[in-house]
């Protein structure tokens, strides 16, 4: 398991989340795995406690499942988890573009377009666990210059599922379009094109549904 710094004020349980979640959607924690509470903890410094707590909030959305006495597992990749989060950050990001397109005022994408530089270098070097992570932020940066960051927090609970999946992606399938769609989808929102925009995001979120068919049959052990 990979670890990562505490931030200043985190809070425990707050901590482990994050950390396990990162791990899960790197698959460092693999689907079908087991967890320990005492190996967990001793691995992030923490007492049991706020381990088991963000356990049973990782329960709740089925990423990870409690087995009485025995500890816990780590979910497989079940596709009706991974079509449901991907539905909901496809309506929400078409909302979300929309709003970028329509701003009454001039938005900085400035941010976008670094982090847009980072990712064409970061793909250059085949380093497909920091792309994905551009990844996030890009999108991420989106909601936050429409001023919706609240809407994400809320849809960032659900995309484990489909985050995995993008994930054993750009570990497996090479020819990855990630950044030549983020560059079309900056552009379409400099032209305020809502249209193209709103279609580029579509295809850019869909791509998965293709990948996954790919990705079961090289993985099929990570796979419900």
């Amino acid at each position: 398991m990979q670890l990562m710094e505490r931030y200043s004020k985190e809070y425990a349980r707050d901590y482990a989340l994050r950390v396990l979640k990162a791990n899960i959607i790197s698959l460092d924690l693999a689907p079908g795995s087991m967890l320990s509470e005492g190996d967990l903890a001793a691995q992030l410094g923490l007492s049991r406690t706020p381990v088991r707590e963000a356990l049973i909030e990782l329960a709740k959305t089925n990423i990870v499942e409690v087995l009485p006495q025995c500890g816990c597992r780590i979910c497989l990749i079940d596709h009706n988890m991974v079509t449901q989060s991907r539905f909901l950050r496809l309506v929400l990001e078409k909302a979300v573009v929309q709003l970028a397109c329509e701003s009454p005022v001039e938005l900085d994408l400035s941010e976008m377009e670094e982090n847009l530089k980072l990712q064409q270098f970061y793909l250059d070097n085949h380093a497909s666990g920091k792309l994905l992570e551009l990844d996030d932020k890009f999108h991420r940066e989106l909601f936050r210059v429409t001023n919706m960051m609240q809407t994400y927090q809320l849809m960032d609970s659900m995309m484990v599922h489909f985050n995995r999946v993008r994930s054993l992606t750009l570990w497996t399938i090479k020819d990855t379009k990630i950044v030549e769609d983020h560059k079309q989808l900056l552009q379409a929102i400099r032209e305020r094109d809502t249209v193209k925009a709103q279609a580029l995001i579509t295809k850019h979120l869909d791509r998965s549904k293709v990948d996954e068919d790919a990705l079961q049959k090289k993985h099929p052990q990570y796979f419900k």
